[in-house]
């Protein structure tokens, strides 16, 4: 589809998937459109080229992954660009896919466009605004597990914990071509595209998406540490927990090897109250070592359990 702006000023071509002769048509019109044809039909992942032979003829072609999905590696959409001062080409966008993104909202927008590298900074926009949505979104999420974190904090959580930090990578490397984009755009035209108010709204949104992520990721570190500090006094108390319970059974396994040896002379054999001696002195000896230890503070609170909504008791 062809669209004209700004008094036929610059012309966007908006071809979908499967519009190959479309495609070659406008590849026929526009010569220097032929490197960035051969490229976008061999490769299927982020690439930027630029060319700058010529002044006043500047030109940036390549390809963005603009959509991916968290759980499968291959859920990506991804476009091909061409971007001029007289004339833009996308292939394969949709933009269907982006959230509060009307084309017709996005094609007014393109009215006041100067040139074609300002509209195609509409659309980067565009993109840029849904991810902020999303990572709305995502910060909700976050905002849930943090206080998971303190009501359960079991493996669940840590698992929890890593596929945000997991989303949170996604996040990041959906953004770093875009970032690329915006420099080589910069690169190509010149101080002049700091002029266009497109450019300085996805520059401050890029700004924005960084600063977030940023801010996330140390929310992510943080609880990642917290978990492991949990975790290693819990099984520093387990450890505690199982060293006091083998001394405190010491006195029975003591006074239990000493009467099951097997030697013909044993006097306590043959007392009558031998059993109930036994017995009792295998209490006393049980007791008398746990008050020894607690004494000594050395069991402190590893035999009560833990309380709810704390990370230690």
């Amino acid at each position: 589809m062809q669209h004209t702006f700004n008094d036929g000023k610059w012309i966007w071509y908006d071809l979908q998937e499967g519009q190959t002769e479309e495609l070659e048509e406008i590849i026929s019109t526009f010569p220097t459109c032929n490197n960035w044809y051969r490229d976008i039909i061999e490769k299927d992942s982020n690439f930027i080229h630029l060319n700058t032979q010529t002044r006043g003829k500047e030109y940036v072609w390549g390809s963005l992954i603009y959509k991916q999905d968290i759980e499968e590696k291959d859920g990506k959409s991804i476009f091909n660009f061409y971007i001029s001062k007289e004339f833009i080409i996308t292939n394969g966008f949709d933009m269907s896919l982006l959230e509060r993104a009307p084309a017709s909202g996005v094609l007014k927008q393109m009215e006041q466009a100067e040139n074609g590298v300002d509209g195609f900074f509409i659309i980067l926009g565009e993109i840029l605004s849904d991810y902020l949505i999303k990572i709305d979104e995502y910060e909700e999420r976050l905002n849930n597990l943090l206080w998971k974190l303190k009501e359960e904090n079991n493996l669940t959580i840590l698992d929890e914990i890593y596929k945000n930090r997991h989303e949170l990578l996604i996040w990041k490397n959906l953004l770093i071509p875009v970032t690329e984009l915006k420099f080589t755009a910069a690169e190509a035209f010149g101080c002049e595209i700091n002029d266009l108010i497109e450019f300085y709204r996805v520059e401050t949104r890029i700004e924005r998406i960084r600063t977030l992520l940023g801010e996330y990721q140390q929310e992510i570190d943080t609880m990642i540490r917290l978990e492991e500090v949990v975790s290693t006094h819990r099984g520093n108390e387990i450890m505690k927990t199982l060293t006091v319970m083998t001394v405190l059974f010491t006195p029975i396994m003591a006074w239990g090897a000493l009467w099951g040896m097997n030697f013909k002379v044993m006097p306590e054999l043959e007392w009558k109250l031998g059993y109930a001696f036994a017995g009792a002195l295998i209490i006393l000896s049980t007791v008398g070592l746990y008050i020894y230890l607690r004494a000594k503070g050395w069991i402190g609170d590893i035999l009560k359990g833990r309380e709810k909504n704390s990370f230690f008791r």
